[in-house]
């Protein structure tokens, strides 16, 4: 027990070594810059005077949004998604697998879940004793359940979930930013270090390598950036994107694709002023989502717009078609009616069940 919390400890000090690193370099970038290229290097006032106005404004939304996305606490299932004693000792003193499942799908009829196991049954994390909400996962890193998780980052040292997604993305636009601006304006002053306009000393050293540093990490994270603009606009986790989620019908990459512009507003809001401040202005709580196949239900024509959107369509277009807007009770109340329509489908096949045992009775007193 006691090399056990031991282990942890250690494992708890060595996961902030990543963010160490990048806390490091970015700090030797502000001296690299501040002092030595525009202080030491630079010699018109105006020209220092703009550069470091510039500069203070990228290096301040940076180190925002990276303490942002760090220090913001991932959320986890509520109290409702957990067993009651009475339910979770009911489970546990239950050893057939067919009615454990039995039990979870009665208890998950109260919540709103969509989302199945690979199996067809009710995704539920034996660790944390939970029923998982849509789109949450189990990070054996936090040991704990997050809403919504995308990645356990170590570069944030964090898991990337419902509750810093978008800080997570601003950290990323930020960063790039702030590699963009140092590479262009230092790129001058590397050339005539390079060809011997200006005198070697200290702030060579710290300028040619300023460039090489910037470049560097803008090119990772340009593709990182990228892939994750993409998820974004296909409202999909790194973990969907590798697995699609499972729903009542079967997997479905796009079941929670409601269009680009409602996607976006899923992260960043409604209020577009504040898309770029690191502040939370996603939608919802992080356990229920917007599905594409609620509106299907209602209209099996929208079933079929959907591949058209895959084979070439705009996501802005689908949006129109799926989504006009509707308040969260119209969302309510479509989850409502899938939910009576799943009930209807249990009972009709209750029912014809019913009648084929009929139907062999029937044909044995014949025999007989």
């Amino acid at each position: 027990m006691a090399l056990s919390r031991a282990l942890r400890c250690c494992q708890r000090i060595f996961s902030w070594i990543p963010v160490i690193i990048i806390s490091s370099v970015v700090l030797w970038s502000y001296y690299a810059y501040v002092f030595e290229l525009c202080f030491v290097t630079l010699t018109h006032d105006l020209e220092r005077v703009v550069y470091l106005s510039i500069f203070h404004v990228c290096f301040i939304m940076f180190c925002w949004t990276y303490w942002k996305a760090i220090f913001t606490p991932p959320a986890t299932p509520s109290k409702k998604f957990h067993l009651s004693y009475s339910d979770k000792e009911r489970y546990e003193l239950e050893e057939r697998p067919d009615v454990q499942k039995q039990i979870l799908a009665d208890i998950a009829k109260k919540l709103p879940i969509f989302t199945r196991a690979q199996s067809g049954a009710i995704r539920f994390c034996d660790r944390c004793q939970v029923i998982k909400p849509d789109r949450c996962h189990h990070c054996s890193v936090c040991e704990t359940c997050i809403l919504k998780m995308d990645h356990h980052c170590p570069w944030v040292n964090n898991c990337v979930g419902f509750s810093n997604y978008k800080f997570f993305l601003l950290f990323l636009s930020y960063s790039m930013i702030y590699c963009v601006f140092v590479a262009s304006t230092v790129f001058q002053y590397f050339l005539k270090f390079w060809v011997g306009d200006l005198p070697n000393g200290p702030a060579k050293f710290h300028v040619l390598f300023l460039l090489f540093v910037a470049l560097m990490f803008f090119v990772s994270l340009m593709f990182l950036f990228g892939y994750h603009c993409w998820l974004v606009a296909k409202n999909r986790s790194t973990l969907e994107a590798f697995s699609a989620p499972v729903f009542q019908n079967g997997p479905d990459r796009n079941g929670f694709n409601v269009g680009l512009n409602r996607n976006l507003q899923q992260v960043f809001g409604e209020d577009r002023k504040l898309w770029f401040i690191p502040v939370f202005t996603s939608q919802g709580d992080g356990h229920y989502f917007p599905l594409r196949t609620l509106r299907e239900s209602e209209n099996p024509l929208l079933g079929s717009e959907g591949k058209w959107m895959e084979d070439g369509g705009s996501d802005e277009e689908s949006a129109e078609g799926l989504y006009h807007e509707e308040s969260n009770c119209s969302d309510l109340l479509m989850k409502e009616r899938l939910r009576c329509k799943h009930t209807l489908t249990v009972i009709s096949a209750a029912y014809e069940k019913h009648q084929a045992t009929c139907a062999g009775m029937k044909r044995r007193a014949v025999l007989l």
